[in-house]
């Protein structure tokens, strides 16, 4: 490994946040056609039937391909999807998912007993405080709701990561790639049972017209370019860099994300909101540049130290 990042590694790690940057918009348009769990279930059938024909399946314990699967995959994207479609901004939502940062490092300390220092708990409280201030700003039932949501999809994001550390995957791509076999399944019991055949069977009859193309168009970058090349890229370069070299090119994913999402959505985060967001980049930056990450869990979408 390499301590610093040469022009082209540098390039590539901002082409990787504009990637998953981009992808909340892509979520957002796949939403606008498909019910959220049914999508989930659908977005990672797409990714696990050719994983399972094509990628050697990782030389690490079931337990922690089912548990990766079951935070990263379920747990997560459950979430995610589902305050999206309750009203969450695609925008804001890149930006909620940065406490997953701040989650992994609180839940490795109580579960799996790992060193924190002084300085990556003034990074949590930093970020803390910047949720809370967009928690408040939210502060209406019908805002909080979708908030608190995306919220639970950054801790099922942070329990992923603790099962991805656990398996100490000898290539963390191929894991990335297999965690999605454990996800359609439950997630399409899931959809049967709370969204019910019926709204599942109409976005699929209702999908093969011109105005569902952007859904599909959506649908298609979160698994190829956000998940396979952004995912891979990634991979890449935490293979010839410390992950805390790599890893701050993450805090770029947020701001891609509420660009976008103001440009083609035309979404205007509150003051508040922003001011809520910096604190928030502040925070998992003053956590993260402090330590030299072990490992990384990759997305959205996105290490440990990288958002989804």
């Amino acid at each position: 490994m390499t301590s610093g990042l040469t022009p082209f590694h540098r390039l590539l790690a901002c082409a990787v946040a504009l990637i998953w940057g981009v992808n909340f918009l892509a979520i957002h348009l796949s939403l606008q056609q498909f019910p959220p769990l049914f999508l989930v279930a659908l977005r990672f059938a797409l990714l696990a039937i050719p994983t399972m024909l094509f990628v050697p399946r990782p030389k690490v314990a079931t337990r922690w391909l089912v548990g990766y699967g079951v935070g990263f995959g379920v747990l997560q994207f459950t979430f995610l999807y589902s305050g999206m479609a309750a009203g969450m901004p695609a925008g804001l939502a890149s930006l909620v998912l940065q406490a997953s940062g701040p989650f992994t490092l609180v839940l490795g300390a109580l579960l799996l007993k790992e060193r924190v220092r002084g300085r990556q708990w003034w990074g949590v409280a930093v970020a803390a405080a910047g949720m809370v201030v967009v928690g408040v700003s939210r502060a209406g039932v019908a805002q909080l709701v979708p908030y608190v949501l995306v919220l639970l999809g950054a801790l099922g994001w942070a329990l992923g990561n603790l099962s991805s550390r656990l398996a100490a995957p000898p290539n963390p791509l191929h894991l990335t790639l297999w965690m999605s076999v454990v996800v359609p399944v439950p997630m399409l019991a899931l959809s049967l049972l709370l969204e019910g055949p019926h709204d599942i069977t109409d976005s699929l009859v209702t999908s093969f017209t011109a105005q569902a193309a952007p859904a599909w168009i959506g649908l298609a970058y979160t698994v190829l370019i956000g998940t396979v090349v952004g995912s891979g890229i990634w991979t890449w370069l935490l293979a010839r860099h410390p992950a805390g070299v790599v890893g701050p090119f993450s805090m770029l994913v947020p701001v891609v994300g509420m660009a976008t999402a103001a440009l083609a959505l035309d979404e205007r985060p509150t003051p508040w909101e922003v001011l809520g967001g910096v604190v928030v980049v502040a925070g998992v930056l003053l956590g993260s540049t402090g330590r030299r990450a072990r490992g990384a869990s990759i997305p959205v979408e996105h290490h440990e130290v990288v958002r989804a």
